[in-house]
């Protein structure tokens, strides 16, 4: 799969909740997309961000199998570590 990746942000998510990484990322057959990236194995979320501009958050209408995105979105999350902790 090849994912661009366009922008990676951290949210703490508020005081208790659990923290995230959103990841924007253009996927060549679906297009641009918004990954929800939590620390946990097996704990991601994919969305089709035009489909969100619509308002449509239904399943099977817009949810995507973020078991197929996952490595690749830790991949760049990886990656986005090794060059913050680059001198």
């Amino acid at each position: 799969m090849k994912l661009t990746i366009t922008q990676i942000k951290f949210h703490r998510n508020g005081i208790t909740g659990e923290p995230f990484h959103a990841v924007l990322f253009t996927d060549p057959t679906e297009g641009d997309m918004l990954g929800i990236v939590f620390d946990a194995k097996a704990h991601v979320a994919v969305f089709n961000l035009e489909r969100l501009a619509s308002g449509d958050i239904g399943f099977k209408c817009n949810c995507w199998r973020g078991d197929l995105y996952e490595p690749y979105l830790r991949k760049a999350l990886k990656q986005l570590e090794a060059e913050r902790m680059q001198p």
